[in-house]
């Protein structure tokens, strides 16, 4: 449930007892014979046994481990679920997800989705037998009309990658829920736990790269799938086993950290993003700004409904051409030019050229990843001199008496 707590620019308030939550819930020092105050990590791969087949709930690391079991109960509360599972990626988690299909199946995706689901499902997926439809979820008659008797999932990131559209998550579940047994999945990389709950807009599965914002420090690789379902779980877990993608105790306890500072680096994300929008909107070497927490975004109205707030994401069109973009890039100092996203660090990259590429150009072009397209990860530094590195940085891309035909 939203409740309470105010959120700024008209957004649903912000989820209640949120940090509370991620500081206490899984981390209860009476767990420990020691009474730790802090989870240990565990780095054992094997547990010792009262009898034949009886232990204290622990045998092989690679079936449960009490460090990765801390980060599970405490994403699940995050994400007001009752079970969570972490993997060793977010395309682990992808991957795993994906095996509750059976040749012959048909996957919905969103068109424009982060590059490595697009690359998995294309060109890894498809030759296990699936099918595999990309489709503009965020109109939902398009996605009724590509339902058929072979839809078993429907996967679908908000904001999407690197395009930032909006999806309605709650029309999207009622247009999918109404044909019987498909799964919804939301991707809720960027916007974090603390700024959107898929499932209770009835999604069936909220996944994450942990990479990002979850852990938030860019020192993890990690996935995290959370649900409510039971049988779901069951065989997700019975999966997460057989399939063996797991995180290592010690990226389990860094991730687990990372979601104590949650909150209040999202809250700086969304601040410092806002800034570096408005500002980006108002220059006049920049030709289109993309970000949901402005009124120029299409979805706008949508995102205020949809979330308690906006990540450090930002998308925009710089004038002129490739050669303009990569002499704005060179020339930042404080932004590094680097894949990735959602750490304390602002980075920016070129997704047509990066995390795109993969991408066949036709579909590129339908989706308008352009040679002129450039995506931030907005940052925690100090917002004036964020906003002095791309003030500088445009300049330099378009230097006075310069031709910018």
């Amino acid at each position: 449930m939203q409740k309470e707590d105010a959120s700024p620019c008209g957004f649903l308030p912000r989820f209640q007892h949120f940090a509370t939550q991620a500081i206490h819930v899984g981390q209860e020092p009476e767990q420990w014979t020691s009474q730790a105050v802090v989870p240990p990590i565990s780095l054992s791969t094997t547990f010792k046994q009262g009898a034949p087949g009886r232990h204290l709930g622990f045998e092989y690391s690679r079936s449960g481990n009490p460090t990765r079991n801390c980060l599970e109960k405490a994403v699940a509360a995050l994400d007001g679920a009752k079970y969570s599972l972490a993997f060793a990626s977010g395309l682990a988690a992808t991957v795993t997800v994906t095996h509750l299909l059976k040749a012959g199946d048909q996957i919905i995706c969103m068109d424009d989705v982060y590059g490595g689901t697009n690359r998995y499902f294309r060109q890894v997926a498809t030759e296990f037998g699936l099918k595999i439809s990309f489709v503009d979820c965020s109109k939902t008659k398009l996605l009724e009309a590509a339902i058929t008797p072979e839809t078993k999932l429907v996967w679908i990131e908000t904001p999407t990658n690197p395009i930032l559209k909006m999806i309605d998550i709650e029309a999207c579940a009622h247009t999918v829920h109404k044909h019987g047994d498909i799964i919804l999945v939301v991707d809720n990389t960027f916007m974090s736990a603390y700024f959107q709950r898929p499932l209770a807009l009835g999604a069936d599965i909220c996944m994450y790269s942990a990479t990002k914002y979850m852990n938030g420090h860019s020192d993890v690789v990690m996935g995290l799938v959370s649900l409510n379902s039971e049988r779901l779980h069951n065989r997700l877990r019975f999966l997460q086993n057989s399939l063996g993608a797991v995180p290592s105790p010690v990226d389990c306890y860094l991730c687990n950290r990372g979601l104590k500072t949650l909150q209040i680096r999202m809250e700086k994300h969304f601040e410092n993003g806002m800034a570096v929008a408005q500002f980006l909107e108002s220059n006049p070497w920049v030709e289109k700004v993309i970000y949901p927490g402005l009124p120029s975004h299409p979805q706008h109205e949508l995102a205020k409904r949809q979330c308690t707030g906006c990540p450090g994401m930002i998308t925009f069109y710089i004038k002129g051409s490739l050669q303009h973009a990569e002499t704005f890039l060179k020339n930042l100092k404080l932004f590094t030019l680097a894949e990735s996203l959602g750490g304390y660090e602002s980075l920016a990259e070129l997704p047509a050229i990066m995390t795109h590429a993969s991408v066949p150009n036709s579909d590129r072009e339908v989706l308008g990843i352009s040679d002129t397209l450039i995506r931030l990860s907005v940052g925690l530094e100090d917002k004036q001199d964020l906003l002095d590195d791309l003030d500088q940085a445009l300049k330099a891309a378009h230097p006075p008496n310069a031709s910018h035909n």
